[in-house]
C-alpha cells in the first residue's frame, strides 16, 4: 500500500486514542511487527504552536517510531496551517486532521466532528494545510453527526478534490459515541464515493478475522485498530500474517505476554520518569491482564504500583498465585483458559463475550455531555 509519496510495510494502521497511543505505546507495538503506520494521540493546534508541554510530549517521537503522522485538532485555518508546519519541521512524514472526535471539548471549538458539517469551511481550511506543507495530509472522520446526516461520503468527494492523500473512516457517527455495532455499509459507501485516495476503514476490529471481514465488506484499501491493539497488542503481526497467508498465528503465551509487558513498562519509564511512569501504567497492566486466565490478585495489586520495584513485587506475588491454576510445566490447566477471542462479526449484537470493553475506558452516557 501507498500512502502519499511512502510505500508501507503493510496496509495496517494504528489509530490514535487519546491518553493512550503514546510514544511508549507505539513503539512497543512497532516491535512486535505487522503495523505500517501509526498516528499520535490528538493535540490541540493552537497547543502545540505555543509549545505547550504536554502538547510536546503528545508529538514526542524516535528513530524507531517511523513512519508517524501527528494528528491535529483545530477549526482555525492559520492555526491549523501553522501547526501542520510545525509537525512537517519536527520530521512527521504525515499530518492527520481529526474529524472525528465526538468529545464536547473538541467539537465546542468547531473541531472533530463539528468539521463534518460544514464541508466548504472545512475544504478551505484543508486546502491551506496541503498548501503550506511538502508531506501528506490525511483526515480521520465519522460516518456523520446522527443516522439523519451521514455526510460521510460527500465530505470525502470535498476532501479528495482538496488534495487529501488518505482519509480514515470510523464506522460509527458522532451521536453513537462508542455504542453499537461499527457501520460496514457506511464505510463501503465512503470507498465508493471516491476516485482514487485510499480509504481506511476503522470500527471494532479485534481480530486478525475481523480485519479480513471489514477489507471484504467494504472494499477499503486498509484497516486501522485502535482498541483491538489493547486487547491484543500482537494484533498487527497476526493480521499481517493472515491476510497474507490465510493462517491464523497461535496467540502469544504466557510467558511472551509478560515479557513484552515488563518491555512496555520499561518504556513508560523512560519517557514518563519512575514515579509518574508507574502511575500512568496503572492503567496499562490490565490490559495484558485480560489474557493471562485468573488475574483478580494482580489486577488489584498492579494499581498501586508507584516504582520498579513495586512492579516486580507485583508480577512475583502473582506468579506465586497463579501457579495453583496451573500444572508442572507452568501452564494453565485448560478449564482456566481465557476464552477465544471471537471477531466482533461473529458475536450477537449487544454482547461482548471475551472483549467486554471496560479495559478500555470510554465516555459513558448521552454523546452531548462528554
Amino acid at each position: 500500500m501507498r500512502l502519499g509519496p511512502y510505500e508501507l510495510s503493510s496496509n495496517l494502521f494504528l489509530s490514535p486514542l487519546a491518553g493512550y497511543t503514546n510514544l511508549p505505546m507505539r513503539l512497543t507495538l512497532r516491535e512486535l511487527g505487522g503495523l505500517g503506520w501509526a498516528t499520535t494521540d490528538l493535540v490541540n493546534a493552537r497547543s502545540l504552536l505555543e509549545r505547550n508541554p504536554t502538547a510536546l510530549k503528545l508529538v514526542a517521537s524516535a528513530p524507531d517510531d517511523r513512519p508517524l503522522a501527528i494528528q491535529l485538532f483545530g477549526a482555525v485555518p492559520e492555526e491549523m496551517r501553522d501547526a501542520a508546519m510545525m509537525g512537517q519541521d519536527l520530521g512527521a512524514e504525515s499530518v492527520d486532521i481529526n474529524m472525528g472526535c465526538p468529545v464536547r471539548k473538541v467539537v465546542k471549538i468547531g473541531g472533530g466532528s463539528a468539521m463534518m458539517t460544514e464541508f466548504a469551511k472545512t475544504a478551505a481550511l484543508v486546502r491551506g494545510m496541503i498548501a503550506a506543507v511538502k508531506i501528506p495530509v490525511t483526515a480521520k472522520m465519522r460516518l456523520g453527526w446522527d443516522e439523519e446526516n451521514l455526510t460521510a461520503p460527500d465530505l470525502a468527494r470535498a476532501l479528495e478534490d482538496a488534495g487529501v492523500a488518505a482519509i480514515f473512516v470510523h464506522g460509527r457517527t458522532r451521536a453513537q459515541g462508542f455504542a453499537g455495532r461499527v457501520n460496514l455499509a457506511g464505510i463501503r459507501a465512503v470507498v465508493e464515493a471516491v476516485r482514487s485516495v485510499p480509504v481506511i476503514g476503522n470500527g471494532d476490529v479485534t481480530t486478525p478475522e475481523g480485519a479480513r471481514h471489514m477489507i471484504d465488506e467494504t472494499g477499503c484499501a486498509g484497516v486501522s485498530i485502535g482498541r483491538g491493539a489493547f486487547y491484543d497488542p500482537w494484533i498487527f503481526r497476526r493480521t499481517l500474517h493472515f491476510l497474507r497467508t490465510g493462517e491464523l498465528l497461535p496467540e502469544p503465551d504466557f510467558a511472551e505476554r509478560l515479557r513484552v509487558m515488563r518491555r512496555h513498562f520499561e518504556r513508560y519509564v523512560e519517557f514518563y520518569g519512575e514515579p509518574h511512569g508507574a502511575r500512568l501504567f496503572r492503567k496499562v497492566a490490565p490490559w495484558y491482564a485480560r489474557r493471562f486466565g485468573p488475574s483478580k490478585p494482580f489486577k488489584q495489586r498492579i494499581i498501586t504500583i508507584t516504582s520498579r520495584s513495586d512492579f516486580e513485587a507485583a508480577i512475583a506475588e502473582y506468579l506465586q498465585w497463579r501457579a495453583q491454576f496451573c500444572d508442572e510445566q507452568g501452564n494453565l490447566l485448560p478449564k482456566y483458559a481465557p476464552a477465544p477471542l471471537v471477531p466482533s462479526f461473529l458475536r450477537p449484537l449487544g454482547r461482548e463475550d471475551a472483549l467486554d470493553r471496560e479495559g478500555i475506558p470510554v465516555p459513558k452516557g448521552p454523546v452531548e455531555v462528554w
